[in-house]
């Protein structure tokens, strides 16, 4: 959910104060059916507004109303905290990339709950991504389409963005900060590592870990680069880059079992930090005489990626099927259709270590990340649990 999937089918829900009563009263309306509101137009208006706010955030009022959001959505239980790949995440929820493509917000995402955040995805050139209307609402199945193309402003512009915004150092964050990459579209497939060299060599320094998203469906020829030869080629490449930091890989849930697999044995080999389970489908999922309104078009003849609820199912298959096969010892985070505890203890308990919301936090809004986190303390009092770690991988259901 790389390009600004379900998360921009929002107006705001991700805008500072718009929890609880104010986000049932103004915002969840709004996504109650498919047509209405642009999506995307409405996600950069909540997006312009955070990104003020980040900017901001030491003037005192917007820090006190920043210090309400925190106050109201923040859960603290050490039980929680997780050191992986060198970073250490106060909790095992993340934003997944493609809300904040260009890091605008990166400075406060702490505050709406989350352990880490994915800025992103970021190409080494800017581009405007796939023409309009390429993002639409799914609502009564709680999902969403998208065709964005990887619109942002380009690695350059980032690095300043973020720099900006004045953040701390890597590793002294009140959540950590991954940064997705991918490849601009106008580069030819086989110049692919160079041009993701490029982006990660601007953005390390600012970078907890990175992100290399080989499974949008919405760039020509992107996912061939899952091929094993080719993402060995690629990795090899970026690790060869000063100061490379942490390194996972994003996959496609559409992959057969011996792709996962290959995926799997490279990572281990590779030295990969870590798995992220999954991007978008390009399989509708059961969905594909469900017509757009804003088409008039049945998913099955719609180009772009699948999203939100109808995910869950297959994103735990390939999140297990990755498990079987890396072992224990590989960090897994899994997103794609987690909008509820249960969603999410599911993941952890088939062998994530941690997850990432998107369209689903869209969707019920930000109490999501406070409910999970209570959630996942409530489970762990329930099956006896002295850490989240312990249930990583121990198949124990939600109770």
């Amino acid at each position: 959910m790389n390009e600004g999937t379900a998360a921009q089918t929002g107006a705001g829900s991700a805008a500072v104060g718009a929890t609880g009563p104010l986000y049932e009263r103004l915002v969840r309306p709004l996504l109650s059916r498919d047509e209405g509101a642009d999506a995307e137009q409405l996600s950069q208006l909540t997006l312009a507004a955070l990104g003020q706010a980040s900017l901001r955030r030491q003037w005192p009022v917007v820090s006190g109303v920043l210090a309400g959001l925190g106050a109201e959505l923040r859960h603290h239980d050490p039980r929680l905290e997780q050191t992986l790949f060198g970073c250490r995440f106060a909790n095992p929820v993340g934003l997944a990339a493609g809300f904040d493509k260009n890091g605008v917000a990166a400075a406060i995402w702490h505050l709406f709950g989350f352990g880490f955040a994915e800025l992103g995805t970021i190409t080494a050139q800017a581009q405007s991504g796939n023409p309009r209307p390429r993002l639409f609402r799914l609502a009564a199945e709680r999902a969403a389409l998208n065709r964005m193309g990887f619109n942002n402003r380009g690695a350059q512009a980032c690095r300043r963005l973020l720099e900006h915004q004045r953040l701390e150092a890597p590793g002294q964050r009140p959540a950590v900060l991954g940064i997705n990459l991918g490849k601009s579209k106008v580069t030819p497939l086989e110049q692919a590592p160079d041009d993701y060299a490029a982006s990660l060599e601007l953005l390390a320094p600012l970078a907890d870990y990175a992100v290399i998203n080989v499974s949008s469906p919405n760039t020509p020829g992107l996912r061939d680069l899952q091929d094993e030869v080719l993402l060995r080629r690629l990795v090899e490449r970026l690790r060869r880059l000063p100061g490379c930091p942490p390194l996972l890989v994003k996959i496609a849930p559409d992959l057969e079992d011996d792709a996962i697999d290959a995926i799997a044995r490279l990572a281990y080999q590779e030295g990969l930090a870590g798995v992220i389970a999954v991007n978008t489908s390009l399989d509708r999922l059961g969905l594909e005489g469900r017509r757009l309104r804003q088409t008039g078009r049945p998913l099955a003849e719609e180009p772009g990626g699948l999203s939100g609820a109808p995910l869950r199912q297959r994103a735990l298959e390939v999140l297990r099927r990755l498990r079987a096969t890396a072992g224990p010892a590989l960090p897994l985070i899994g997103v794609g259709g987690i909008d509820s505890p249960e969603a999410a203890w599911e993941r952890i308990s088939a062998g994530a270590s941690l997850v990432q919301l998107y369209t689903g936090w869209i969707y019920r809004g930000p109490a999501l990340v406070p409910r999970i986190l209570q959630g996942l303390s409530a489970q762990l009092d329930r099956h006896s649990f002295g850490h989240i770690g312990e249930a990583v991988g121990s198949g124990v259901a939600w109770r």
